[in-house]
């Protein structure tokens, strides 16, 4: 272990580096996401006075406040990159030098691609987290954060960036047979976006749309670690769900491995 982490850790550092340099860009995000989940709070406040009643399919508007924070920060926080990396890595010819490098190329990737969540977590869930906790405390009169449900969560969301990752590699593996991802990525991430349950809660679609999506891995993204933050599992739930997250981490980086070597035989950079 130590000696992967002098291997690939100046992977991290940079890319971190990198992204603190920007920190304007990161404020406007953060105001960005904000905004967005206060435009949302609204809406689903609007659904909840319409529906006549305190509970909606079984979420009242706490649990909603909740839901809808904690999965955008959820979201960003198993968000991976990879796919991006590869795609502008094989345009712009540099992937031809990572290659000739003596290192694995997947965790060449992976170590760079996970600064982008540690910076997050860092600035962006800690303190939305913290406002979103007071808020439940204020509202209810007492602390609901629950230490045990926030453990499980963060191993949760750490197979969920698992899972994004390994999805990620092998979409961006494409790039080897068509360039340019651009387009196919901007439709990926709103289907996934809706898949993974970041825009309404799987629990609110259908009975049979909602089983098929809770075994496929988009429920993994976002969907079943923050279910697990809001306690909404059962013990047999909670194992069922976490060891579905572990399955399909395993399955995704085999299915990477061997899409990426079918991709590097058609192998074919612009520029360098």
């Amino acid at each position: 272990m130590g000696r992967v982490l002098r291997l690939y850790f100046p992977f991290t550092r940079a890319s971190i580096q990198s992204s603190l340099m920007y920190s304007l860009n990161m404020i406007f995000f953060s105001l960005s996401e904000l905004l967005y989940c206060f435009v949302m709070y609204y809406l689903w406040k609007a659904v909840f006075e319409s529906s006549g009643g305190s509970d909606f399919m079984g979420f009242d508007m706490q649990d909603m406040v909740l839901y809808l924070f904690i999965t955008n920060v959820t979201a960003y926080l198993t968000m991976s990159d990879a796919d991006n990396t590869i795609a502008d890595e094989i345009k712009d010819g540099s992937i031809s030098m990572r290659l000739l490098k003596p290192v694995s190329f997947s965790m060449s990737v992976l170590f760079k691609d996970i600064a982008g969540p540690i910076v997050m977590f860092c600035m962006v869930f800690v303190p939305m987290t913290a406002c979103v906790e007071i808020y439940r405390a204020v509202t209810v009169g007492a602390v609901m954060f629950n230490i045990v449900n926030f453990a499980l969560y963060l191993v949760s969301a750490v197979m969920a960036y698992l899972i994004s990752f390994f999805m990620n590699m092998c979409f961006g593996f494409l790039a080897f047979y068509t360039t340019n991802l651009w387009g196919m990525g901007m439709f990926k991430k709103i289907v996934l976006k809706f898949l993974s349950g970041a825009v309404i809660p799987l629990a609110f679609l259908p009975d049979l749309l909602r089983n098929i999506l809770s075994f496929l891995p988009f429920a993994s993204l976002s969907y079943i670690p923050v279910m697990i933050y809001m306690g909404k599992y059962s013990t047999s739930e909670l194992v069922f769900n976490m060891c579905l997250q572990l399955a399909w981490v395993a399955v995704l980086a085999l299915l990477s491995r061997l899409v990426w070597k079918s991709a590097i035989k058609k192998l074919s950079v612009q520029g360098g």
